[in-house]
């Protein structure tokens, strides 16, 4: 039998409540089922649907959306097991610096448990407001990356790039994890695909383990395979959504992705009619209960 894989969950942000009480529950509830990363989004701003109709879901100003570097500073005190995953931290709309002193300084709290996940977004209001372009977000992360990398793994640092420009300077103190891991999500198209067979430590592909997801998984491994790399040494969690399905349904959902040599799997409670932390742990427990070879 083969042995299970890492699971994790995307905090139900619009499902239960805002409160830090909440939140605390939420995270040490899961940890002590065993989960092994917490998720959380990222949106800044939301959108005013009423001429923005495209911007609908998470992205709509209705919507609540913890930030997550306060977010995981907080549930650093409160855990101590559980990962903490940006899934993702939309990167280009960030100052680059900034995000590496805050990574490093959440890291550092939480005794080396961060993941950082980045994406390019799709909702181009948190760049007009956060004052970044939304066009050229796919060039920019890739040198992003590598400044992060460098901040996290230099005490001083010289980097003249296209959009990012350090003198002898470095952050202070510098993560636990050196570098933190980065993954990516998206992956739709080639462009993407290729940054993250050549940058990613790991990836979030956002499509269920059928004929695309077999593709473009294969795909992804012939790019690293192409850019030098062993595809082995890049994450892949695959994602159940619970929502989809009967109890049968999550089994074959989470077996297909082991078959395919996935290194995670998120689950996703979300948008099952629970609106309570003890509804939502509740839902974690009976995945968990149904695995294979579960007491």
């Amino acid at each position: 039998m083969q042995s299970r894989l890492p699971i994790g969950v995307v905090l139900p942000h619009q499902e239960i409540p805002l409160d830090a009480m909440a939140l605390r529950d939420y995270a040490q509830g899961m940890e002590a089922l065993g989960v092994e990363s917490i998720g959380v989004l990222d949106h800044v701003l939301g959108a005013d649907t009423t001429h923005r109709p495209d911007l609908h879901g998470p992205y709509a100003l209705e919507s609540p959306c913890h930030e997550p570097m306060v977010l995981f500073g907080f549930l650093a005190a409160v855990t101590t097991k559980v990962r903490l995953t940006t899934e993702v931290l939309v990167l280009p709309q960030r100052q680059t610096a900034l995000v590496a002193k805050q990574a490093a300084e959440i890291d550092v709290l939480c005794g080396g448990r961060l993941r950082l996940g980045v994406g390019l977004g799709i909702s181009d209001v948190d760049y007009e407001g956060l004052g970044e372009d939304f066009h050229n977000r796919g060039r920019r992360i890739e040198e992003q990356v590598k400044v992060l990398r460098a901040l996290w793994t230099q005490e001083v640092v010289s980097f003249q790039g296209r959009w990012h420009h350090i003198s002898e300077a470095g952050i202070n103190p510098l993560p636990v994890q050196r570098p933190i891991p980065i993954w990516f999500g998206g992956g739709r198209v080639e462009a993407a695909l290729r940054r993250i067979a050549g940058l990613a430590d790991g990836w979030f592909p956002s499509f269920p383990p059928d004929g695309e997801g077999v593709a473009r998984i294969e795909q992804l491994r012939q790019y690293a395979r192409e850019a030098g790399r062993d595809p082995a040494t890049i994450g892949i969690e695959g994602r159940v959504r619970l929502r989809a399905g009967t109890i049968d349904d999550w089994m074959q959902c989470y077996e297909a992705w082991q078959s395919l040599d996935v290194s995670h799997v998120l689950v996703d409670a979300r948008e099952m009619g629970e609106h309570s932390v003890d509804g939502h742990v509740a839902l974690v427990r009976r995945f968990f209960e149904c695995l294979p070879g579960a007491a």
